[in-house]
Parts: structure tokens; sequence; C-alpha cells
């Protein structure tokens, strides 16, 4: 077999794969900053079908971190019971169901370090399913690490290296996410401001970035938006930096407004 027939043949193996990511921010508080890197490392195995992240509303560390995984375009899950475990039993509930009802996914990443979790990964193993597992340094279980292996376990202070190797040694998997220029990204995010206004909700990142997925399949959040010069945008929060400037929308306190003259359009 050529290296191009292996390359195509390990592209297309990604494309089938489905991808459910779980996050414990209670547990791996280290992913701030890094959700970016995460998406991109779990969009270099396949396709993304779930992308939870798990908070205690009473907690404004954990909040900070939710909101800024949400305007990535990861969902929280508010689990405000402060009794122990129960953010641990809603995450393995979640992706229990979540697997039952989803037989194609094949890979799920969990982002954690509790021996609490070890009969979640048991049972998803015992369904044939790949788990990847990132933890926090110093806190992570020795037990679980061996549990999944060291292959399939990483430190979340690992992924700019494991993101940057990933682009070095396989650029075919750049393509694999589909592209959206940044004037087409702006309009659909004219639209979506207009069809959150019209429905009465909040024009926060988040919501709006999750408008724009659903009315445009090219585009998967802001990795998947195309500068004029070929780079990609290093934030959801820089695209729109863009888009304020070009003249198109208007930011106050983490919301989106259409200009005077988008309302006239509209």
């Amino acid at each position: 077999m050529t290296h191009a027939d292996k390359s195509s043949k390990k592209q297309t193996c990604q494309q089938k794969n489905s991808i459910g990511i779980f996050a414990d921010i209670q547990n791996v508080s280290s992913i701030k900053g890094k959700g970016h890197l995460l998406l991109e490392f779990a969009q270099s195995k396949g396709r993304i079908g779930c992308k939870n992240v798990y908070y205690n509303l009473h907690y404004i560390d954990q909040v900070s971190i939710k909101n800024e995984l949400e305007i990535l375009g990861m969902k929280g899950v508010n689990v405000p019971d402060s009794s122990e475990n129960s953010a641990d039993y809603r995450l393995i509930n979640d992706c229990i169901n979540w697997v039952a009802f989803n037989a194609s996914v094949n890979i799920i990443i969990l982002v954690l370090g509790d021996w609490d979790y070890a009969g979640l990964i048991c049972i998803l193993k015992a369904l044939a399913k790949k788990v990847i597992i990132f933890g926090q340094r110093g806190s992570a279980s020795p037990k679980l690490i061996k549990l999944v292996g060291n292959e399939n376990f990483y430190f979340v202070d690992e992924l700019p290296q494991l993101v940057g190797n990933s682009n070095k040694t396989q650029p075919q998997n750049t393509s694999l996410m589909s592209q959206i220029n940044c004037k087409e990204a702006i309009e659909y995010l004219i639209e979506a401001i207009k069809t959150a206004s019209r429905q009465g909700k909040p024009t926060v990142f988040g919501h709006i970035d999750k408008l724009m997925r659903q009315r445009c399949a090219n585009y998967q959040g802001y990795l998947s938006i195309s500068t004029d010069d070929g780079k990609k945008f290093k934030s959801f929060s820089q695209f729109i930096d863009v888009a304020v400037r070009d003249g198109k929308v208007k930011k106050q306190n983490q919301q989106l407004f259409l200009t005077e003259l988008d309302i006239l359009a509209a």
C-alpha cells in the first residue's frame, strides 16, 4: 500500500469516527484557556457529536471556565448540588445515556481524573468504545491512568504539544473540518443576532455561536473560519472583534447587537 493510500484510508477512518466529550471542570480546572486545543485535538480524530462540560453555578471560578468553553461551542451542564460526587454521577449518567442512543459513537474523550469514574470507563470499554482521558497534573489517579493505558491518557498541559505535533505530522486533518470564509461567517453572525433578537433570546457569544452552527453546516466554530490571509482565529471573541471593526455589529457586555444599517436592512 502506498503512502497516499495509507493517508487516504486514515482520513476516511477519521471521518467516520463519532466523538463525545465530557469534561468535569471541578476535577480539571486546568482546562481553562485550553478548550480550543481540546476541540482541535478531538476534531483531528473525527466528528464531534457531544461537548458537555459540568460545573457548579455556586462557584465563580467554575462558572468562569464554563463561560469560556461555551463561547467555543461546548454545552455547560450546571450541577448545583454540592454533595460529594454529584457532578460525577450526572456526567456518568449523561455519558452512558448518550452512548446508548448514539450507537455509532466510537471515541469518548473524558476530561477528569477521579477514580470514581473507573466504573464508567469499564462500561465504555466493554461496549468497545475507545476512551481517551485528559487529567490534571498532580491530581489524576494513577489507577485511572493504568485503566486506559499510557497511550490514551494525557495531561491537559500537554495539549499544545499534542495539537502542534498533529498539525505537523498529519496536515490532512485540517481538511476534515469544513471551512467558511470570514465574510460569509459575518453574514451568518448577523442572521444569528437577528434570529436571537426576534426570539427574545440573549445575544451572548455562546448562543450566537450555537445559532450559527444550526444555520451553516460549514461553520463548526471559530476554528472553521478562514481569514483573508489564510490564517485561523484564535478565539470566537477575536472573530467578533473583526466583525465589530468591519462595522457590522456592536458588542457590549459580552452581548452582540446590530448596527443601525443592519437594523434598517432587517
